[in-house]
């Protein structure tokens, strides 16, 4: 049997990486891929592949949604959650939303294939890193961030002020304050101090003791 796989990722070097460890599989066909949500939707109207290696962080979409979305419309299709973050709470979201797996973006070529042919088989894949998180942080409560805010997160930690972020990030220092109200309402704290040791007991970022 060979395997139809399809990628959803926003960053080409993520793609072309793995498209490079999976080229010389025999069981494995290369479907394509899309960077973003709405492109992604638009080749499943054509075509359904095995299994979707799906970001969980796109422009457009949330992967946790669009796993949502595509697993009502394609029930058959095999969803992996793909992410640099080993967080409870996003890996939680992606399986509640229907997805068979979830995989660390530095995954070897050995782990990919055994994650593509185990959610094929009706199986849960989950790398032995993110199954330590699981167990680790079952009953704990992990706020869901989106990727902006999470780097607004690390360079509060690091000290930069909402003017210094803005200029960092090429964005307004308005849209910055709203990261970080939003981050302060998500983890359920006051201040930034709070937020800071929060995000490091929880292992989001290193511990840094604040600066503001």
């Amino acid at each position: 049997m060979v395997i139809k796989v399809f990628i959803v990722d926003d960053h080409y070097m993520v793609i072309e990486g793995i498209r490079s460890l999976l080229q010389n599989e025999k069981s494995i066909e290369w479907m394509g891929h899309a960077m973003n949500a709405a492109s992604c939707l638009a080749f499943l109207q054509q075509q359904q592949p095995d299994v979707i290696l799906m970001d969980i962080n796109l422009p457009d979409m949330s992967g946790i949604d669009l796993c949502k979305e595509v697993k009502m419309k394609y029930p058959s299709i095999h969803i992996i959650g793909l992410s640099s973050f080993n967080q409870q709470s996003f890996i939680q979201k992606m399986l509640d939303n229907g997805a068979s797996g979830y995989l660390l973006k530095n995954a070897t070529r050995e782990e990919l294939v055994y994650a593509i042919k185990t959610v094929i088989e009706g199986e849960i894949f989950l790398s032995d890193e993110v199954e330590l998180t699981v167990q680790k942080n079952e009953d704990s409560k992990v706020p869901i961030i989106t990727r902006r805010e999470m780097e607004v997160l690390l360079l509060i930690a690091d000290g930069l002020t909402n003017n210094e972020i803005a200029i960092k990030l090429f964005i307004s220092t308005t849209t910055v304050d709203t990261h970080r109200k939003n981050l302060l309402a998500k983890f359920e704290v006051k201040n930034t101090a709070s937020l800071i040791r929060m995000a490091a007991q929880i292992q989001l970022i290193p511990f840094i003791k604040p600066k503001n």
